[in-house]
């Protein structure tokens, strides 16, 4: 790269444990070692207060913007109100991005899915008005499209959808994180992208458990002899999970306990409820962990600990992730990154997009069959072969999903958008 530049991260929210965010903070990080200075937009944030702008309007779930999207999903026609109110925000947005860009000399814009999936369509049309009217060269990192999600298929907004999401900017250089994002981009809005999949530190490999995660499986109730098999993920449909409670039933293995680390979020509490009812009717032990877990360590109000994903992850013997759709699937690059055994799903960009690299995974094609359960078990029970797989495992994830990966594709990346306005 050539001399450092002032980055400027924009989306709606960069908080929490959700993919874009955590993805977002790798790239920074990746940047830093090349002396790029990142900045911080948006409408909930937890970077430090000296190199962010924070505005409260940019976030998703922000009381106007909510009022907006109540106007325009599931119906075909807008009324003038939400139109205008488009406008307005809109028009303020753009505005404070502007601000962004002075107050911290932006060379660079980065845009993390705000121009991917239009849950704030005030801020992506912002977004791309600015950078047509100022020519500022940026990349779009892309998570997951609108026409991946079924809830935005009928719209009253397909004229903002067709312009900014994604728009076509001559200086705007698009990036996605699988295949199928690519192909898609390119059949529906002519766009070409580079593909950067996502990613996980494995030169840095974990040090031992510290005195804070050392008594999680006492919070957990759980005896040392006692099976501890990680469903690391949120309790939603695509997820799979009834696969994970099939396959601890025909692996018959004894002092088994399954645990979900986080709850159902913003989806609804009935796929949790069916999940319960299942694990109950098939005699799995089955312990719901989201009320301790957070993106932060910290102690509730009885005093008792709050943890995070990564103290949970030393104290599996087996990490089950079978699902059925995914836009990467990090939580299966954290399981090979702390070397636990895993069973993953064959949904699939796991199918063009992880599989073929070389792994060596127990993995659910749709059902739990015969292969996949003596698989598992092989695993289980022979210690030296389960530390041989695990190994190799984290051998190809350093190769093809690590920091290197990464690095190569920035130092690219920041070359080709300088290029675009030169």
């Amino acid at each position: 790269m050539k001399q450092p530049e002032n980055i400027g991260f924009v989306s709606t929210r960069f908080a929490g444990t959700d993919g874009v965010s955590l993805e977002a903070a790798k790239w920074a990080e990746v940047l830093w070692e090349s002396g790029h200075v990142s900045h911080w937009y948006a409408g909930v944030l937890d970077r430090d207060p000296g190199v962010s702008l924070c505005i409260p309007e940019a976030f998703f779930d922000h009381a106007e913007n909510q009022w907006i999207n109540s106007q325009l999903w599931g119906r075909t026609r807008r009324c003038a109100e939400a139109s205008r109110r488009i406008r307005e925000l809109t028009e303020y947005l753009k505005t404070t991005l502007y601000e962004f860009r002075a107050r911290f000399e932006l060379d660079i814009l980065i845009i993390e899915n705000a121009l991917t999936i239009p849950m704030h369509i005030p801020l992506g049309v912002a977004i791309t008005e600015f950078l047509l009217e100022t020519g500022m060269p940026a990349i779009a990192h892309h998570h997951d499209f609108q026409w991946e999600r079924q809830r935005f298929q009928i719209s009253a907004v397909d004229d903002y959808l067709e312009m900014a999401f994604p728009p076509r900017v001559p200086h705007l250089q698009h990036v996605v994180i699988n295949q199928a994002a690519r192909e898609e981009i390119a059949w529906r809005k002519g766009l070409p992208s580079i593909l950067v999949p996502n990613v996980f530190n494995f030169e840095s490999p974990p040090g031992e458990v510290d005195a804070y995660a050392a008594d999680v499986r006492h919070a957990l109730g759980l005896l040392d002899d006692d099976l501890l098999i990680l469903q690391p993920t949120r309790i939603v449909p695509r997820k799979g999970i009834e696969n994970t409670i099939h396959l601890i039933r025909r692996l018959r293995l004894p002092r088994c306990h399954l645990v979900i680390s986080h709850d159902g979020g913003d989806e609804g509490f009935e796929y949790s409820r069916q999940i319960q009812h299942l694990a109950h009717e098939e005699g799995v032990a089955l312990k719901l962990f989201g009320d301790r877990m957070a993106d932060r360590r910290q102690f509730n109000q009885d005093g008792q600990k709050i943890y995070v994903l990564s103290d949970l992850y030393p104290h599996a013997d087996l990490v089950t992730f079978p699902s059925i759709y995914e836009g990467f699937g990090n939580a299966l690059l954290e399981a090979i990154y702390f070397r636990r055994p895993l069973v993953t799903g064959r949904y699939s960009v796991y199918q063009r997009d992880i599989e073929p690299k070389g792994f060596r995974l127990p993995a659910i094609d749709g059902v739990v069959d015969k292969r996949v359960v003596e698989e598992t078990r092989h695993i289980m029970e022979n210690p030296a072969y389960r530390e041989e797989l695990v190994e190799h495992n984290y051998r190809i994830a350093e190769r093809f999903f690590g920091y290197r990966v990464l690095r190569d594709s920035l130092h690219s990346l920041i070359n080709n958008v300088r290029n675009l306005t030169e």
